[in-house]
């Protein structure tokens, strides 16, 4: 499927086949591409938490609204992020760059995020964001369905994780075959209402 295909056809599926069981081939294939993701000063701060414990998924589901899709998918991964990615050996981000150009992008990096949390949180929502698109556009082109979930107790899923206290939850992303259709679009806003040129 190529990729504009893939945007038109994914959907937020809510029901998924709990039968059917993806290969760790796939699922590498699938977290191989979704890693291929931008990130500013390429820090690379998402992390992602492969679910694969049925009693881990049930208590999951227990603290997301009892929704089928936590158990039921096929694979179910938790996009973090490390809100320090920026400070953690950043020298590491541009390892195949030439020494000068790593050494003035690792000053770039530590200046730019140093002594600004705001900046580190909406930076780490904006990398699982864009990284949670690509996933479910790669599990689209993989023959996959997958939903988008942002309906669960986030403290509660961190616990349950054992997330270190420099990372965060963004979201949390459900893989798999469809067992039943996805809803009708509920109504896509014209582009006339959503486009603005120059200012509003």
């Amino acid at each position: 499927m190529d990729v504009l295909a893939a945007i038109e056809n994914r959907r937020a599926v809510k029901r998924f086949d709990p039968d059917h069981v993806m290969s760790r081939e796939e699922e590498e294939r699938l977290l191989r591409l979704t890693i291929l993701s931008p990130t500013a000063f390429n820090i690379q701060n998402w992390r992602f938490v492969v679910v694969r414990s049925r009693s881990l998924r049930e208590q999951i589901r227990a603290v997301a609204w009892d929704q089928a899709q936590i158990t039921d998918a096929s694979l179910l991964v938790i996009v973090c992020a490390d809100l320090k990615a920026w400070d953690k050996q950043p020298e590491r981000y541009w390892r195949s760059a030439p020494s000068k150009t790593q050494q003035t992008l690792v000053q770039m990096i530590r200046g730019y995020y140093s002594g600004n949390d705001a900046l580190q949180h909406d930076e780490a929502i904006r990398s699982g964001g864009i990284a949670a698109q690509t996933l479910m556009l790669a599990a689209q082109g993989m023959g996959y369905d997958s939903c988008p979930m942002t309906g669960f107790d986030f403290e509660a899923v961190g616990r349950f994780i054992r997330m270190p206290p420099d990372h965060i939850v963004t979201m949390i992303v459900a893989v798999g075959k469809a067992s039943a259709p996805a809803n009708p679009r509920g109504g896509q806003l014209d582009l006339d209402e959503v486009r603005v040129l120059d200012r509003f």
